[in-house]
């Protein structure tokens, strides 16, 4: 049987283009390459110290675990040594972290990262991942500016995830396709294994926190009902799925064919996932599997960002599934609008 590697496949992919010159793909095998550090920890957690916190507060005010600061430490050492990139964009940091060396000042790419999506999770062995979205810096002189970071989602050049569970799976776009590949951790490396990733037809899983239902806009309420109702000609009722990690959830639906919703609420008005690390890459990744991303009431990818860690709602699956949320918001809510 033939395999064929993550680093062969975006050099046949590259090459197919006149004009490209190799530089995202030398990028992205440098997150492939950070990621199979990150999955050697994640697999022996409970063996080695890297369980538990780190007794420090991130950005976000959440407390950092120590497998969160590894994973941090990870990527931007090898988009660092990689010299493709001239500024990281981290969920762990509060600051753009500017690559200043003699190779990656005037690199033309920067990096907004997750580097461990659903952190909670670890010490309960559940499924954990990476979320990361390229953008083509703005600046053209100089050192990398905050302005290079806050670009809309349809700038996007390229996004995936990396999923740490029963195996390590690398899913990626570069805005023709979505390919997976699995570590094979015997030889490792990432091997293609889920070749042109598309939503499959009639999804029939929702994934959402129903123990924040009280806070839910009343359209996200009223889409559950119906996800509830009894229907056989459209598959109801869904099933519900959610793990509260987003990159495991979202795989997931990808897979089986699912909408995964993290809302507004009465608590949050503005959504609590990051808008340029975490909602941008899905929303990137969902529209090329022949998906659909919003916020609700607008294409998540046309949100112009005003700042590195600003948050946004989320409703993203196969398109049908979508645009139904998207009527019981618009019907429901209009005054979760946003912009």
């Amino acid at each position: 049987m033939k395999f064929q590697t993550l680093t062969g496949f975006i050099v046949e992919k590259q090459a197919e283009y006149p004009g490209a010159s190799g530089e995202l793909t030398r990028l992205l095998n440098d997150i492939g390459t950070a990621a199979k550090f990150v999955n050697r920890e994640v697999n022996r957690a409970g063996l080695g110290d890297v369980m538990g916190y780190a007794g420090e507060i991130n950005v976000q005010g959440e407390e950092q675990k120590k497998l969160d600061v590894f994973a941090n430490e990870q990527f931007i050492a090898a988009l660092t040594d990689g010299g493709q990139c001239c500024a990281i964009g981290s969920e762990e940091n509060e600051e753009i972290i500017i690559l200043d060396n003699a190779h990656s000042k005037h690199a033309k790419y920067v990096v907004a990262i997750d580097p461990l999506d659903g952190s909670s999770n670890i010490e309960s062995n559940v499924s954990i991942g990476t979320l990361f979205s390229v953008y083509l810096r703005r600046t053209v002189r100089g050192i990398a500016t905050i302005e290079d970071f806050l670009q809309p989602g349809r700038n996007l050049v390229a996004a995936g995830y990396v999923l740490y569970g029963s195996s390590t799976v690398l899913v990626y776009t570069t805005g023709y396709g979505v390919n997976g590949f699995t570590l094979e951790p015997s030889v490792g490396s990432f091997i293609l294994s889920h070749p042109g990733m598309k939503y499959p037809k009639g999804g029939n899983i929702y994934s959402i926190n129903e123990a924040n239902y009280i806070y839910f806009p009343e359209g996200v309420k009223q889409y559950v009902r119906y996800c509830q109702e009894d229907d056989k000609s459209t598959s109801r009722p869904y099933s519900t799925r959610y793990i509260g990690s987003m990159v495991a959830d979202f795989h997931r639906n990808l897979i089986r064919g699912g909408i995964f919703i993290y809302p507004a609420t009465t608590k949050n008005k503005q959504g609590k996932l990051r808008l340029l690390y975490e909602c941008n890459p899905a929303a990137f990744l969902a529209e090329q599997a022949g998906g659909k991303a919003s916020d609700g009431f607008r294409r998540i990818l046309d949100i112009q960002p005003k700042e590195l860690h600003e948050r946004a709602p989320i409703f993203v699956g196969p398109t049908n599934m979508v645009d139904k949320a998207e009527e019981f918001m618009q019907k429901y809510s209009p005054e979760f609008r946003l912009g």
